[in-house]
């Protein structure tokens, strides 16, 4: 059984008393709870083989309450035992504000104070980066030089707006003086959607290490960098793209890598988007006749290619056959969509069980499309062996643009093809089944209708894709537990049982703050009511003098409140969708810096993530528990497969997701140990129904006032 060694106990022990000197810091007990736990759980990988022993999993589920100084206590652990361990350290956050935290101020600070030397490097996905080949072709269509450039389905325009044209010609002469890195958040200016992603590559259009930019690749500039990074900053999203390649496509492989999800709590959600699948029917359809015709321009050279001619013969036919089947799908689901009700802008298939019609017609079109799609597999490697036999030389050019459009074409049928396979799928096989459904999308086109796909829990998903195989996991964030358990998250997420679970508490004073639930004549089932009630109570209840942050579940009840209170309230409300998120804070940091009072009014995204420390919210109101809105096909596919089970779906989702969130709308309130304050909850089910003392506790221990 391995354990940790007095060596790496010494280093860690070192390097912690040396920053918290060099900082000034007083040791805090969570912190050093929290240390210990990170390396105990790695020391369970053997240092010699790399693989778990038989301790349990090295795998950690941490919850450190705010203030615990958790990133401190995760990368001086990590930092230690991965180099023992001869594994990268990769970050993962859920929010691009952790990830600028990390490495512009964290990280430079504990490589500063701690004494242990290391390197590390922001890692983002393709996209995120200039593509020069593609920039190359976009300009020499534009002026009228380039042959090959209308081959793209999709493409984003015919034409680019003169602005565009200079901002590539600006970006040129930057990348060329190298005073820009390629890289979208460096660029001095801003640069919407519509410009800036025609002159990227996503994974199938990237030619790789083949490219005649690839020298000059910021892409694979940034990625080169990574692997000589001892730790690697992401986000979880571009984890999951890299674990769905098969591992190692960016990121070093799982089973080299030790992983930290901060903001951990998100992890199981974001797995599910992820891995979901989905068709949009009328630009899949445009798509088909789009490829068609591209593929039937680019015919007369590729078929001079060894072996292609007879993939390229039956193509024209093939696409015809798929708009016509796909066609026919579009049409079923128009006509399920219209016996739901003209108003209906989703359906959800009970149980995840398709319509027989509809399942038997995608079995048909899955079978064909996937002959499509290995036509296009076959295709890209014709041209990729093309590209590397000289006498084909001449033609480079137009193989390497053929590449990345056929790449593009390749990734988008692989795509589709999976959502077809899902829906021809047979949901009694599957435990527990997916969610399937039908999506209305707000066009004026009568078959505007996606098709969705998805895993109601990531336990699964994740189980296969990351805690198999990677060398270590830690996930923490403020919130892992609900209830004060782990078991919502542990259902969502399939960690194994024989990881290891602790809750590190806040060294924050509680009592210094008051939970004051006041006396209500409404609930909040009754909306009309509880929204005239809170026009009434807020005006009381809120200090004119003071910062303070409203939070609702709902954004009629958010306008509505808004709309009802008196002008003198109105004008120092800085309402959420009336700015930006980042605006309304800085407006409001700015007022109260100025000696005057400000309310925010917000939705969920202002009850995470959002630190107020201080003089800037001194009392959180929040309207209602935040129960989720049952319009989520996947939350209700869980809840209806947990009442198929007999089991209560109400008690074992809604209350400890309301619960979770409640704790932390909540948590906006304290953010240092000197912060005092109030939460006010206008919600009295929280006194009146049964569920209701369940969620209380699971509160911090504020001082309560039960009005």
């Amino acid at each position: 059984m391995s354990a940790l060694s007095p060596a790496d106990k010494d280093a860690i022990r070192e390097a912690y008393t040396a920053i918290t000197d060099a900082r000034g810091l007083t040791p805090r007990w969570g912190q050093r709870q929290m240390i210990a736990e990170v390396a105990n759980t790695l020391a369970r990988l053997s240092p010699s083989m790399g693989a778990a022993d038989t301790e349990g999993s090295p795998i950690a589920v941490i919850e450190a309450g705010t203030g615990t100084g958790k990133t401190i206590a995760y990368v001086i652990p990590a930092l230690v035992m991965a180099r023992a361990l001869n594994k990268r350290l990769v970050i993962a956050t859920a929010t691009v504000a952790l990830q600028e935290q990390l490495v512009h101020k964290d990280l430079p600070d504990i490589k500063k104070g701690s004494g242990l030397d290391f390197s590390f490097q922001l890692a983002k996905g393709r996209r995120r980066y200039l593509c020069l080949s593609q920039l190359d072709r976009l300009m020499a269509r534009e002026s009228g030089g380039g042959q090959t450039m209308g081959l793209y389905p999709d493409e984003v325009s015919p034409a680019l707006a003169r602005d565009a044209l200079e901002s590539y010609g600006l970006m040129l002469d930057a990348l060329a003086r190298g005073d820009w890195d390629g890289d979208r958040d460096n660029w001095s200016a801003p640069i919407n959607d519509a410009d800036w992603f025609p002159v990227t590559a996503d994974q199938g259009q990237c030619t790789g290490r083949r490219c005649p930019n690839i020298r000059n690749c910021s892409f694979y500039r940034a990625r080169d960098g990574l692997q000589e990074a001892d730790v690697v900053v992401t986000n979880h999203d571009l984890v999951l793209s890299d674990l769905a390649l098969g591992g190692g496509a960016i990121l070093t492989p799982p089973e080299d890598t030790i992983y930290i999800f901060d903001e951990g709590h998100h992890l199981p959600d974001k797995a599910l988007n992820h891995f979901a699948s989905f068709c949009r029917l009328p630009s899949t359809l445009s798509w088909l006749g789009d490829s068609r015709k591209a593929l039937a321009k680019g015919a007369p050279l590729l078929a001079t290619l060894p072996g292609l001619s007879t993939v390229l013969e039956p193509l024209p036919a093939l696409f015809d056959d798929l708009q016509l089947r796909l066609q026919q799908i579009a049409e079923k689901a128009a006509a399920i969509m219209a016996s739901a009700g003209d108003f209906e802008e989703q359906l959800r298939f009970e149980g995840g069980v398709v319509p027989p019609d509809l399942q038997q017609a995608t079995a048909s079109l899955a079978s064909q499309w996937a002959r499509l799609t290995g036509r296009l597999i076959t295709l890209e490697a014709g041209i990729d062996d093309a590209l590397e036999d000289e006498s084909f030389a001449s033609v480079r050019d137009e193989l390497e643009a053929w590449q990345m459009a056929v790449g593009g074409m390749l990734v988008r049928a692989e795509g589709v093809l999976s959502l077809f396979q899902d829906f021809a799928a047979d949901a009694a096989e599957e435990s527990p089944p997916r969610a399937r459904w039908l999506k209305r999308r707000a066009d004026d086109e009568e078959l505007a209708i996606d098709l969705h796909c998805s895993h109601i829990l990531a336990a699964d998903i994740l189980r296969e894709q990351l805690w198999d195989r990677a060398a270590g996991v830690i996930l923490t964030s403020a919130t892992m537990t609900a209830l004060g358990s782990f078991d919502r998250f542990r259902a969502r997420s399939g960690v194994p049982e024989d990881g290891r679970y602790k809750i590190v508490a806040s060294p924050f004073d509680y009592g210094k703050a008051t939970l004051h639930v006041p006396a209500m004549k409404s609930e909040p089932g009754d909306a009309p009511a509880h929204t005239r009630e809170l026009i009434e109570l807020l005006p009381d209840l809120l200090d004119a003098g003071e910062g303070s942050l409203v939070l609702f579940s709902s954004r009629r009840q958010m306008n509505d409140v808004y709309d009802g209170l008196p002008v003198e309230w109105r004008s120092r409300i800085l309402r959420q969708d009336d700015y930006s998120k980042q605006e309304i804070l800085r407006r409001h940091r700015e007022t109260i810096d100025d000696g005057r009072g400000a309310v925010i009014f917000g939705l969920a995204s202002f009850a995470e993530g959002v630190d107020l420390p201080g003089g800037y919210c001194q009392h959180v109101v929040i309207a209602k528990l935040p129960f989720a809105v049952p319009d989520n096909p996947v939350d209700a596919a869980l809840a209806e497969w947990l009442e198929a089970q007999g089991r209560n779906a109400f008690m074992e989702i809604s209350v400890p997701d309301a619960a979770l969130k409640l704790v932390q709308a909540s948590g906006r309130l304290l953010r240092t140990e000197t912060d005092v304050g109030r939460v006010t909850l206008m919600d009295r089910r929280v006194i009146t129904r049964r569920y209701g003392r369940a969620i209380l506790d699971s509160l911090p221990p504020f001082q309560r006032r039960i009005s």
